[in-house]
């Protein structure tokens, strides 16, 4: 899984998170498997990764206001809340996005679970 980008996750004009050659396809893989967790047990979303000296890179966190974006790299920057459903359909375009990009650069799609 190590198909690597550069990513950036923005807030309008804010930059929350900007990290090049980044695991993107193994942030993909585990981003689908925290979608396809029933409700009650999915939690909170914590970028676990061995490429990346600490957990939560990317997380993804529910708040009283909705769920937001943030990175322990930059612990005070936040995307503003957004539904689940929001969340859930941006999430979902990056994982094709990225099924895509590894398709297109010949590596097996099955590598990314489809949602």
């Amino acid at each position: 899984m190590d198909v690597e980008a550069d990513l950036v996750v923005r807030d309008g004009d804010q930059v929350v998170l900007a990290e090049k050659l980044f695991p993107v396809a193994e942030l993909a893989h585990a981003l689908v498997g925290w979608l396809h967790r029933p409700d009650a047990e999915r939690g909170d979303f914590v970028f676990d990764s061995m490429s990346c000296a600490e957990p939560g890179v990317v997380r993804m966190v529910e708040s009283a206001e909705g769920w937001r974006v943030g990175s322990v790299f930059a612990p005070d920057a936040w995307t503003s809340p957004v539904s689940w459903d929001a969340l859930a359909a941006e999430v979902g375009r990056f994982v094709a996005a990225v099924r895509e990009d590894v398709e297109e650069i010949g590596v097996r799609p099955g590598l990314i679970p489809g949602l």
